[in-house]
């Protein structure tokens, strides 16, 4: 869990993935296209990435991928973001931690 919250602390946007997940590739997408420059971690392919996707089942999130942290805070997976991209929220959010110059 100590690994974790270091991962998400160190950049406004982390999201952990897996290559093998179609919404992972969605989440990914996003936010590339809004030229947000996100950590990924793609946990099928990182050392530890088994005990990473567990910690991320503690902290509640499920499904473990795609999860998005912003700002270090937990925002959730694929229908958390696109509730917040829909309701025009996400890219204030992206802004308000430095992620996004628009």
């Amino acid at each position: 869990m100590e690994k974790l919250q270091k991962m998400i602390s160190e950049k406004s946007v982390v999201i952990f993935s897996k290559n093998s997940c179609c919404m992972s590739h969605t989440i990914k997408t996003l936010f590339l296209d809004f030229g947000v420059n996100p950590t990924i971690y793609e946990l099928d392919e990182i050392n530890k990435g088994k005990e990473i996707e567990q910690a991320l089942a503690q902290l509640g999130c499920s499904p473990t991928v795609p999860v998005v942290f912003i700002g270090g805070q937990l925002v959730g997976g694929a229908n958390q973001v696109m509730t917040l991209h829909l309701n025009r929220s996400l890219v204030p959010m992206l802004k308000s931690v430095g992620a996004l110059w628009l």
